[in-house]
């Protein structure tokens, strides 16, 4: 059950089916009704755990679950054949942004949320558990201390410069994996010094329209530098 009136319930429900079909995404009522209860757990956690910086309802029905929802086609997209045995990690996911809405809406995907506020995975943890969604996990960690995870995305919202992401979670991508950064506008500086080191590079940048969002909206594909990598493998570089 969620914590809204019905009348703001209702309203919340019918924002959130338009926002998924400007979006081109299937949900179905089953999958709606879990979304909404994410943000009325979200709300409720934040008035003593301090999950998100947001705390108007319909702020974080805009600004988190629509703006994560933006990021599903994409990634659906890039797995193409891969798309129902896919391996996913959310960096620096907070309260399981876009985590738990990527493992809401695709149910194959195995996601795991990984941050290194203890209260923020806890969180994540008890939404797997009331939201019947078992292939959701949470990791009470610094990505940088786990073992590499052979994923194929890895995403931040938020999370770090694109190069501090790049250094600390690029070792969990696999050979023909992605990272994927989800910004607002397009980080100009933080591209140039990720650039510099070379060890990563920019693959291209999507715009996302993110319903009824106005602010900018991007994903930054990244993928590892062919020519470095072969280079420090012959001990070139």
């Amino acid at each position: 059950m969620t914590a809204y009136t019905d009348q703001a319930g209702a309203d919340m429900a019918g924002r959130l089916s338009r926002a998924c079909e400007q979006l081109g995404l299937r949900a179905d009522a089953a999958a709606q009704a879990k979304l909404l209860n994410y943000l009325s757990q979200m709300q409720r956690w934040n008035r003593t755990y301090n999950l998100t910086a947001i705390r108007d309802p319909q702020q974080m029905l805009i600004q988190h679950l629509f703006d994560s929802l933006a990021a599903v086609g994409p990634f659906s997209e890039a797995l193409g054949a891969d798309l129902d045995a896919a391996k996913v990690y959310d960096v620096g996911s907070g309260g399981g942004l876009p985590g738990v809405v990527l493992a809401i809406m695709r149910p194959t995907w195995s996601v795991t949320c990984i941050d290194a506020v203890e209260k923020k995975t806890a969180f994540v943890r008890q939404m797997s558990g009331a939201l019947t969604l078992p292939n959701l996990q949470a990791r009470h960690a610094r990505i940088e201390t786990l073992d590499p995870a052979e994923c194929d995305i890895v995403t931040s919202r938020a999370f770090a410069s694109l190069d501090d992401f790049a250094q600390l979670a690029g070792r969990h991508v696999r050979n023909d994996g992605t990272l994927v950064a989800m910004k607002g506008k397009v980080p100009e500086e933080e591209i140039q010094a990720l650039h510099a080191r070379g060890e990563w590079q920019v693959d291209h940048i999507q715009p996302l329209q993110v319903p009824e969002l106005q602010a900018e909206r991007c994903l930054i594909w990244l993928r590892r530098n062919e020519e470095r990598s072969e280079g420090r493998s012959q001990g070139t570089l």
